[in-house]
């Protein structure tokens, strides 16, 4: 193979200091509170992270966003009628225990208070799991979370109604707490400026018909899509912390679907967090989640301290 062809390198590098560089002024509008209101139970976040990564890549989505909004415009008038208006859709992705849920809401809320006030809605792909019952009959209980878990029939046609500009777009509700879909229960979507998708498998392609015909993935409704990155063993030590964390807190309230494990002893407690960690979370980070890093127009790598310590962009 050329050699030239083996160096190109789909992505533009840059360190924690050379992304923040990129800010270029723009104004912080998140105090340390709201940072400690949205971040996740084991996720640190500081005022200075966020100023220095998401200010940055905020700026960086209100370029996407105006130039998506440039060729619907072209589209319409190249058509001859009326579009209407088109959302932009973000996915966040990357493993179990990563931080995906805090970089979402920090998004979302620091998008929601740009100068023109979008309306910035949030889904995660929790909720198109598919119900305990219907996972137990099918023997995938001890694979949820792998992609053959959710209800992606389900999840493509929210996502296209999304993108049609539906409103009232209906999205099924997960409980951590009782460790399942909640019957009846929903978030509506009503025509947003912006949706930010959170989920480990989102950027995954699947399967393509050998015919040729035409299929839609969840991908293929992506604007803009960023992965969380991390080594394994911090992976595993963040997972630890907050299945511990988890413990003290949610496990003890008799209605969660964990309450027994707050009952284990320390020992019980971190051999049944060590064991599902390996036979679950790894597994699907290794086969399903971790291969479609490369399919992400950003990746924030993190460092042990759970802190981003490198930005890779994707070149246009």
């Amino acid at each position: 193979m050329n050699k030239r062809v083996q160096g190109l390198n789909p992505y533009h590098h840059f360190t924690k200091a050379e992304w923040s560089k990129l800010r270029d002024g723009e104004l912080m509008t998140l105090s340390a509170e709201d940072l400690e209101r949205l971040r996740s139970l084991s996720d640190p976040i500081s005022l200075e992270e966020a100023e220095e990564v998401y200010l940055p890549l905020t700026r960086l989505l209100s370029f996407y966003v105006e130039a998506i909004q440039g060729l619907h415009s072209v589209s319409t008038r190249f058509l001859g009628r009326p579009v209407g208006k088109v959302p932009f859709v973000i996915g966040v992705a990357g493993s179990v225990a990563v931080g995906k849920s805090t970089t979402a809401r920090i998004l979302q809320a620091l998008l929601a208070r740009w100068p023109s006030s979008p309306k910035v809605d949030l889904v995660t792909t929790d909720g198109f799991l598919y119900p305990n019952a219907v996972l137990e009959e099918r023997g995938l209980m001890q694979r949820k979370g792998f992609p053959e878990s959710y209800d992606r029939a389900r999840f493509v046609s929210f996502l296209a109604d999304i993108k049609s500009g539906k409103p009232n777009v209906a999205s099924p509700v997960y409980s951590h707490l009782v460790y399942d879909v909640v019957p009846g229960a929903e978030i509506v979507v009503d025509r947003p400026d912006i949706l930010i998708v959170e989920g480990l498998n989102i950027l995954q392609p699947g399967e393509l018909p050998r015919t040729g015909k035409p299929i839609l993935f969840a991908s293929d409704f992506l604007d803009f899509s960023i992965f969380i990155d991390a080594d394994e063993d911090d992976l595993f030590d963040w997972f630890m912390v907050r299945f511990f964390r988890l413990r003290e807190t949610a496990f003890r309230d008799p209605t969660s679907f964990f309450h027994r494990f707050s009952q284990l002893s320390e020992e019980e407690a971190r051999a049944y967090g060590r064991r599902v960690w390996e036979t679950i979370n790894l597994k699907n980070l290794k086969d399903n989640v971790l291969p479609t890093r490369s399919r992400a127009d950003l990746i924030l790598k993190k460092g042990k301290s759970h802190f981003i310590e490198e930005v890779l962009l994707r070149r246009v």
